[in-house]
């Protein structure tokens, strides 16, 4: 059975069997759900068995506690993906690929249900992200609260307190809704618009929103004992939305690709960095900032 899926006006296929309980397993994906493409983005199909290929290691994730591992190869046919769920866990996946990405196998190695299920999410991130980075798509880790018909971007690393200050919009910022705590696209449009779409990936928190709207701001998030919010300069700006952007660069087009996209929402759409306690005041020193709405 191959079900399509739209993700920031991107479609793409996932191919499974008729009976597979993965189906069940990946109900986040259902407000994507399209018709099947005639010219997908990307396939994926997962496989019962892959022949073991040999390599050269390109890229090994640098692993933070408690962060999956994400090893990649180059091989003579095209490229290969192993992935674990932590750096304590064996090998869950292995996915190959061509040159282009375009079509991925995937055999999942795990007997665990949700180790399958984060070998299917993870691949699908993976092929999403080189496929459309010359496509003025960036796929981003940050949390992303809506608010005036705004998208606000929260950035840090994990555990900083990105989804901490989400929380806090959604419980002092009236108006304010989640839109993606994890995983949100960004595209930059050729009419110059920077839009931010919800995904089917979003973390630990479940949100999975088919909505969009247009980028108000991104805010690296940086734990402070004061709460204080300052502009940054446009070389600045890149470094944040660089560090926070998903993918790995293996060809010049898709350098090229993801460094104009980069540029355009630097040099288009407000940056700051929030230094902050994890408190409502936190909240309303941002939201004053780029709302341009004071409290009493």
């Amino acid at each position: 059975m191959i079900r399509a899926y739209k993700v920031a006006e991107h479609t793409f296929h996932l191919e499974l069997p008729d009976n597979s309980p993965l189906w069940n397993r990946l109900g986040q994906y259902a407000p994507f759900e399209v018709p099947p493409a005639s010219d997908p983005v990307f396939s994926l199909a997962v496989v019962r068995d892959l022949p073991l290929k040999s390599g050269e290691l390109v890229y090994d994730t640098p692993v933070e506690p408690g962060e999956p591992v994400i090893k990649l190869y180059r091989s003579e046919e095209g490229w290969m993906f192993e992935m674990a769920p932590a750096q304590s866990r064996p090998v869950a996946g292995r996915m190959c690929t061509g040159p282009d990405f375009r079509r991925g196998e995937l055999c999942i190695d795990s007997s665990h249900t949700g180790d399958a299920v984060f070998c299917v999410n993870n691949s699908l991130m993976l092929l999403y992200a080189f496929c459309t980075a010359t496509a003025g798509t960036l796929e981003m880790h940050a949390s992303v609260i809506g608010n005036s018909g705004k998208g606000f971007l929260f950035l840090a690393k994990s555990g900083t307190g990105k989804s901490t200050h989400s929380s806090l919009w959604l419980e002092n910022v009236p108006g304010s809704e989640l839109i993606n705590d994890d995983n949100p696209i960004v595209r930059i449009w050729p009419d110059g618009r920077i839009i931010v779409y919800g995904s089917p990936w979003s973390g630990k928190t479940p949100c999975y929103r088919n909505v969009e709207c247009p980028v108000g701001a991104f805010v690296q998030i940086r734990r402070s004992g004061e709460n204080r919010m300052t502009p940054l300069s446009l070389p600045e700006a890149y470094a944040i939305i660089y560090s926070s952007c998903s993918g790995y660069i293996v060809s010049r087009d898709m350098g090229d690709g993801l460094h104009k996209s980069m540029e355009a929402a630097a040099v288009n759409v407000p940056c700051y960095v929030l230094d902050c306690r994890p408190d409502s005041e936190a909240a309303e020193v941002c939201s004053t900032e780029v709302l341009g709405k004071t409290y009493e």
